[in-house]
């Protein structure tokens, strides 16, 4: 798919027509959109081409609604791994369905996608703005989580017997092609249902999001285990510390820990392949040079060197190798095979880091993207994500926000800053 035939077209159930209850607040218009290309020689080749540049529907309140907030009912769902600011968006969402509008019952599901399935038996929680006071200062959910697909047909019988108009889907990339889904069997069956997804990924890669919730504190968490690594190595002789973060597909929590007070010396990520015998040598021209050194790599890097077993875990991602052991291992074989002392301390705080509450800069984000989502849901979108894009919260489709990971550009200026950074060799082979 081209830039220029990017389609951006949000689903819509209707026309709408309740008055907003909202007072006092800048509504968006439909017709307000945003530009996608922010680089003008983009917008310029569209024009050329005779087509208008690709845009996106902008976020916010709108004047007329589509549901009338005294008759419906609202679900949260969360799934997929814990990251910062889940309950943050819960708060938010709950807080905004309440105070915005005036609904009144709003269903907490249990457990992922099974809280939507009758059989498992996950009673749904009644979400108030009391129930939701305070945990935007815990980490986790309060809903908890689930991986693993579930029957549409059957979470969409759920929803129809609880009455339910809108349902916020807070997860990745697998949560929301779930709730794709589950708006496509509703639009099947006729069923006047709206689908929001809310972007809930510590990596940073769903496509056509500048950014996600959770990000930043990881990052910042992230630069705790990379100090603790970096007075570790400055301690000893031939002092290494090796940090394993996360980042399955994409590497930015390892890239963007890398810029922070330029501690990291080399930053391994997904989209840049490397062999062994290449870094190894490069990390021995470290030592001999400085003494000591300190390495980010991010979880799916270097999956080409190990042997692995392969198989999909319940969401149907890839079941990767360890790659933090994996070097940990490797580096130890190699400096004693060549006889030169090595002291290396290895840590891996992915687990504390994805249970941290947000920080408040992400936090803020939350409320935003919840608020927004509310919004989008009350005007009658459904089958979207709800989006940041140029400073800008915007309406996304599910089906663009899914088709790809987002990824650093090896040749790109974020990557280039790195190597900038590090000093690491931009070739390790």
């Amino acid at each position: 798919m081209t830039n220029q035939n990017l389609d951006f077209t949000i689903e819509r159930l209707g026309d709408c027509r309740f008055p907003s209850p909202m007072k006092g607040v800048r509504f968006s218009g439909d017709t307000k959109r945003l530009i996608y290309h922010t680089c003008p020689d983009d917008i310029r080749r569209c024009f050329g081409a005779g087509t208008e540049p690709p845009s996106l529907e902008l976020a916010g309140p709108r004047e007329k609604i589509f549901f009338d907030p005294k008759k419906i009912a609202c679900g949260i769902v969360t799934c997929g791994g814990l990251c910062p600011g889940i309950n943050d968006v819960i708060r938010a969402v709950t807080l905004s369905l309440h105070h915005h509008y005036g609904v009144r019952k709003v269903y907490g599901f249990r457990y992922g996608y099974e809280g939507l399935v009758k059989r498992y038996g996950h009673v749904p929680l009644d979400l108030t703005p009391e129930t939701v006071n305070r945990i935007g200062e815990l980490g986790g959910t309060i809903l908890a989580s689930s991986r693993g697909p579930q029957e549409p047909a059957e979470m969409v019988d759920t929803l129809k017997e609880l009455e339910v108009g809108i349902l916020f889907a807070i997860g990745g990339d697998g949560t929301l092609k779930g709730a794709g889904k589950i708006a496509g069997e509703a639009a099947r069956r006729g069923h006047p249902l709206s689908v929001i997804g809310i972007p809930k990924t510590i990596d940073n890669d769903i496509s056509f999001m500048q950014k996600t919730f959770g990000f930043e504190t990881a990052v910042a968490e992230a630069q705790r285990a990379i100090y603790a690594a970096h007075t570790e190595a400055l301690g000893a002789r031939n002092g290494i510390g090796l940090v394993k973060l996360m980042g399955r597909d994409s590497g930015f929590i390892a890239a963007y820990s890398a810029l922070v007070d330029s501690q990291v010396n080399f930053c391994l990520v997904p989209e840049v392949p490397f062999t062994l015998a290449g870094f190894l040598a490069s990390l021995k021209e470290r030592l001999d040079a400085r003494g000591h050194a300190v390495i980010a790599v991010a979880e799916g890097a270097g999956q080409e060197l190990m042997a692995t077993s392969g198989g999909r875990d319940a969401s149907g991602n890839v079941k990767l190798g360890d790659i933090g052991t994996f070097l940990r291992d490797a580096i130890k074989e190699h400096f004693s095979r060549i006889g030169q002392e090595l002291n290396l301390k290895y840590i891996d705080p992915s687990y504390i880091i994805r249970s941290q509450p947000a920080n408040p800069h992400d936090s803020a984000l939350c409320l935003v993207l919840g608020h927004n989502a509310v919004h989008a849901g009350m005007a009658g979108r459904t089958n979207m994500v709800v989006g940041f894009w140029n400073q800008q919260f915007t309406h996304v489709p599910i089906a663009l926000a899914t088709s790809a990971r987002k990824k650093i550009d090896p040749e790109g200026w974020l990557w280039s800053c790195v190597l900038a950074s590090t000093g690491q060799p931009r070739e390790m082979f």
